[in-house]
């Protein structure tokens, strides 16, 4: 991997952890790591302290933060974007509407899901999805879904502008050494007094 790469990859970890441990109630980041895996140029490895069976709105909202925290970094540090955030993108758009649409989430269209979906038990896979709802939901449910991914982007923009820094120390810290653990990503925040933010 090129020095380039190596680069714009400790950046978009960098951007992931740092929104991930700015906000309240998020899962704790155990690992970052700029060492690709299959496809990925690098991850960030967040666990919850405990096994939760059941994630609230707030956990979800920050998870699609956290998911664009890569992508705000990327443009934020190079004023440009690489592929490298496609699948976050992916994943928060899969995210945001399932919010809206299977757990009935959004402020806009209430409590209430959309969609019939047939779904293989056994693989938890789904299989079809039968729409019941009209055209004008459809749109509505478009421009919820744009809202969440929108909102995602200003909170991980917000942290990121105001930590720049921090931002820089852990994309420095990881082009050195690759992977940081838990203690020493932690470590390093430290001297920069992050205050926490809520989405």
């Amino acid at each position: 991997i090129s020095a380039k790469e190596k680069e714009i990859t400790a950046y978009h970890e960098g951007g992931h952890a740092l929104v991930a441990a700015t906000l309240k109630r998020s899962d704790p980041v155990h690992k970052v790591s700029i060492i690709s895996r299959g496809f990925a140029g690098g991850y960030t490895l967040k666990l919850p302290n405990e096994e939760e069976r059941l994630r609230t709105r707030t956990q979800f909202l920050n998870d699609l933060a956290v998911m664009m925290g890569g992508f705000v970094s990327e443009k934020l540090t190079f004023g440009d974007v690489s592929t490298g955030a496609s699948n976050d993108l992916k994943q928060a758009s899969e995210l945001a509407r399932k919010l809206v649409m299977k757990y009935g989430m959004s402020e806009a269209l209430g409590p209430q899901t959309f969609g019939k979906t047939e779904e293989l038990i056994f693989l938890g896979r789904e299989i079809t999805t039968e729409k019941d709802y009209s055209e004008e939901t459809a749109k509505k449910i478009d421009q919820e879904v744009r809202t969440f991914i929108a909102r995602a982007h200003e909170v991980a923009q917000k942290i990121l502008n105001v930590n720049k820094k921090a931002l820089q120390k852990i994309a420095g810290t990881l082009k050195e050494k690759e992977t940081l653990e838990q203690e020493e990503f932690y470590a390093i925040l430290k001297p920069f007094r992050i205050k926490p933010v809520a989405v």
